[in-house]
């Protein structure tokens, strides 16, 4: 095949994309030839990850601000023609090893703003036009404090957020089975990130590795589930 007949690479948008397991999403989806968009709410900082992981473009983005996720989409159509993989990896821990009874509603709030609301918004722009071409990827960062079949105390409202975030991720599936889009959830471990901190036994590399699997599953591949280190595991 003559680099003229080569397929165009597909392209992926990775949200908060400037540092650990975003950053490192990007970086191996670089590796495998997907022409890249990282995103953040800091445009400075969207732009030292691009250059840090050899991204195509570095993006401006807010998943809490319905402005900031319509400029993204218009942005990604206008720059790189349509998006085919969209990682949802934005996410905030406000209530580490806090009780619930102990949680503040403000942070109940912004935590499901970030973690589930965002996601919401990410996907109603950005799903319809992988419909439109019949090919899409939609990976959600959940996390093993999510599984019902294996409830811990601890981090109620980002437990909780997530646990929404896995629902979110089954009814787009079973919407959009049959489609071409593919929707599914990974709990990527304990990770060294500044939300995981330095006692974590996992790299942003292993915590990344099961997104990049997922972002790139063929097109018999599972949709609806929630995996963790390749593997689906119990919600």
């Amino acid at each position: 095949m003559t680099g003229a007949e080569r397929p165009a690479a597909r392209t992926a948008l990775v949200t908060g994309a400037n540092r650990g397991i975003g950053l490192e999403t990007s970086r191996q989806l670089v590796e495998r030839g997907l022409t890249t968009i990282v995103s953040a709410r800091d445009p400075a900082a969207a732009a030292r990850a691009a250059r840090a992981c050899g991204a195509a473009g570095a993006i401006q983005l807010d998943v809490t601000d319905p402005a900031s996720v319509r400029r993204c989409a218009e942005r990604c159509r206008t720059d790189f023609g349509a998006v085919d993989v969209l990682v949802n990896n934005a996410g905030v821990l406000l209530d580490d090893e806090r009780r619930l009874l102990e949680v503040e509603e403000a942070v109940l709030a912004t935590t499901l703003e970030v973690n589930l609301v965002g996601v919401w918004r990410m996907v109603r722009a950005f799903v319809p036009s992988m419909l439109a071409r019949g090919y899409g990827r939609v990976v959600n960062l959940s996390t093993g404090l999510s599984r019902l079949s294996a409830i811990e105390t601890g981090s109620p409202a980002y437990s909780v957020s997530k646990t929404a975030l896995n629902m979110l991720t089954a009814q787009l599936a079973a919407e959009l089975r049959g489609t071409g889009v593919l929707v599914n959830c990974l709990d990527p471990g304990w990770v060294r990130t500044d939300m995981g901190g330095p006692e974590a036994p996992r790299t942003p590399a292993e915590g990344a590795d099961t997104a990049v699997f997922l972002a790139t599953l063929p097109d018999d591949g599972p949709t609806g589930l929630l995996f963790h280190d390749r593997q689906p595991v119990a919600w």
